[in-house]
């Protein structure tokens, strides 16, 4: 029982963070309406956008934010605190952006699917961001989280999308 209960505290410490950055500029951008693009509209030379209008820096700012402040919720719990959410809300935004940025790469358009680069830039980001400034993941948590992630992913999209907050399902 402990271990398991051990290993549930483990996960929530690392996901919540890291879920929370991610799903806040979803309603960030639904509350503020127009949103200022984190590359500025800048295009490479390939012709594409280097993150396109899907990434803004009020979406990176709040997810940051909100990241930090659920370590800060959890630090009286003794699961987290404001330092190591900070680390991996970062992490989730930075990787969110690079997922972005490969997707214009590929030539994929805002929306367009790519599986698993949408459900995992944003936590293998997090989560290596993490374990260079603590090193201290297990390898049974980095594999939990990166099984579950996606399904959990895809499942609050679909559910922010029956409630208008996205476009698209995915």
């Amino acid at each position: 029982m402990g271990l398991t209960m051990e290993l549930a505290e483990s996960l929530a410490a690392i996901a919540l963070p890291c879920y929370i950055a991610n799903a806040t500029p979803v309603l960030v951008a639904k509350l503020l309406g127009r949103t200022h693009p984190l590359d500025f509209g800048l295009k490479l030379p390939d012709g594409h956008r280097l993150l396109g209008d899907g990434k803004s820096v009020e979406g990176f700012v709040s997810g940051v934010l909100a990241g930090t402040l659920m370590g800060w919720l959890l630090s009286p719990l003794g699961l987290s605190d404001v330092s190591r959410a900070f680390t991996l809300s970062m992490g989730s935004m930075v990787g969110d952006a690079l997922g972005s940025f490969l997707k214009r790469r590929l030539g994929l358009r805002r929306g367009d699917p790519a599986p698993l680069l949408d459900q995992l830039s944003f936590l293998v980001v997090a989560l290596a961001s993490y374990q260079l400034t603590y090193g201290d993941l297990s390898p049974l948590t980095v594999t939990l989280l990166l099984l579950l992630t996606p399904p959990i992913h895809l499942a609050t999209n679909y559910l922010a999308f029956r409630l208008g907050l996205k476009d698209r399902p995915w």
